[in-house]
């Protein structure tokens, strides 16, 4: 067994260098916003979560792979973000947070939102295309905590689910802010959300930011696969 304590990027830094193997990963959830553990239910208190550890049942986590065009790759648990999500996350200040928690991600969203320009994304889906002002890639119904965003997703079932912004602007993205803690995100008008199992994400001129489970990842075109294996991952019974 391996052992994880952080947040999500911690989670997927790990994960990936289990993947295909026979060791357990087990989480001790001590991030800012605790996704994976929201999503699979994992307690928040270390002692709690702790427990998991010892008397578990093991399942199976079907990470996505994103693949860069300098031929860099990055592993992603929970989900991978591009255009304004990503640019928040690019731009978050690490001091402040330490010191704001979540908190930190409202301020710079609110700084993002009058100076963002909201480049289109060219979304391909299993050979579908289609344009967009920003994009969620998930294996899993959460986002940014316990905030759904793509109901009928399941990191322990391959696959992703895509949740498409169509309208860009401000206003927009600030509706999708105030609606994600209502879990409303996926009623907006919009928004639409598919499913896929391979992703490509261009631009057409500046290239937005790209995410990946809470971290900046780089930026676009970036392709979304399977990873080739599973993560053995222990779940509360």
């Amino acid at each position: 067994m391996v052992v994880a304590a952080g947040g999500d990027g911690t989670f997927a830094e790990v994960a990936a260098g289990l993947l295909g193997g026979h060791a357990r990963l087990g989480l001790l959830p001590l991030g800012t916003a605790n996704v994976l553990a929201w999503e699979l239910g994992i307690p928040l208190r270390p002692e709690a979560a702790a427990q998991v550890l010892g008397a578990g049942r093991i399942a199976s986590l079907h990470p996505g792979l994103a693949l860069f065009a300098d031929g860099s790759t990055r592993l992603f648990v929970q989900m991978l973000g591009a255009g304004f999500d990503a640019a928040v996350v690019a731009a978050l200040d690490l001091r402040l947070k330490r010191v704001l928690g979540r908190g930190a991600y409202v301020w710079q969203t609110l700084r993002e939102l009058p100076r963002y320009r909201f480049p289109p994304i060219v979304a391909t889906l299993d050979g579908e295309a289609m344009e967009a002002s920003s994009i969620i890639v998930t294996k899993g119904r959460l986002y940014a905590g316990r905030y759904l965003v793509a109901p009928g997703a399941n990191p322990t079932a391959p696959g992703f689910h895509v949740v498409v912004f169509t309208q860009a602007g401000p206003m927009p993205a600030a509706l999708a802010g105030a609606a994600l803690p209502l879990g409303l995100v996926p009623y907006l008008p919009g928004v639409s959300i598919r499913r896929a199992a391979r992703i490509t994400l261009a631009a057409r001129h500046d290239a937005p930011s790209v995410q990946a489970d809470g971290d900046p990842a780089g930026l676009l075109p970036v392709t979304i696969t399977a990873a080739q294996g599973v993560i053995r991952i222990l779940l509360p019974r």
